[in-house]
């Protein structure tokens, strides 16, 4: 199973939300790429990005961020935020995005959607399900469709999406425990996907429990920026 450290940047600082919330926001540094080099020192090989000033504006805004860490680092980047047209793409891959990830794009625009996938293939295009009361949620998490998860995920795995990030909201920066119900469900009906879970991780035992079940990877946020979990402690999955 992947660790894959979150860091959620607006205004050029690393902080984090509580249910994407853009009023119950912490700063943890104001140099994020200092935090990426840590991860990298500690055996990390992966990052998950988020732009959320780009998730509010609908449009990419801290790529030289990516930029920066791409270029200082060698994390392999998953960036997301914000990604609604294909000149933002282009954007986030030249300024060192190894994967993007849309998710209110793929409700929005499926049509444009299924074209990224086609032209970058399944290895690049990462799909985000982010969940709200079983369906999924956009514009950063402020709107909730009428799309059910199950057959979201069903349309674009069906359309050769490999990789999915799923995030229950209702979980996410609360360090209560993540969605694990919910993701044993998922990988119960489509096993052959590349399932991330974010959102919720509490502790070590959260981990394992995911391991478990077999996911692709975890994204961490909050348990290590508020030290329930440390980077030492990450090792064993590596």
């Amino acid at each position: 199973m992947k660790i894959i450290p979150a860091i959620d940047i607006i205004d050029g600082k690393c902080v984090r939300l509580t249910q994407g919330d853009y009023t119950q926001i912490k700063v943890y540094s104001d140099n994020p790429i200092e935090v990426a080099k840590k991860f990298e020192a500690e055996g990390i090989t992966n990052l998950h990005l988020v732009d959320l000033d780009g998730a509010k504006a609908s449009r990419i805004i801290n790529y030289k961020t990516l930029d920066k860490i791409a270029s200082q680092t060698s994390l392999k980047i998953d960036f997301g935020g914000g990604l609604k047209s294909s000149e933002d793409l282009k954007i986030a891959f030249d300024s060192g995005a190894n994967q993007i990830t849309g998710g209110t794009i793929a409700i929005k625009n499926p049509e444009l959607f299924l074209t990224w996938l086609q032209i970058y293939g399944s290895e690049k295009i990462i799909l985000g399900a982010d969940v709200k009361n079983g369906n999924i949620a956009t514009n950063g998490w402020k709107k909730e469709s009428d799309t059910e998860l199950f057959d979201f995920l069903e349309v674009y795995i069906k359309g050769g999406i490999e990789y999915v990030i799923c995030t229950d909201i209702s979980k996410d920066g609360l360090l209560q425990g993540s969605a694990v119900d919910l993701y044993e469900k998922i990988k119960n009906k489509f096993p052959n996907i590349k399932l991330i879970a974010s959102g919720g991780v509490v502790n070590i035992k959260e981990l394992e429990k995911l391991k478990e079940l077999n996911v692709y990877g975890a994204i961490i946020g909050k348990a290590i920026y508020e030290g329930n979990i440390s980077l030492t402690d990450l090792s064993k999955f590596a």
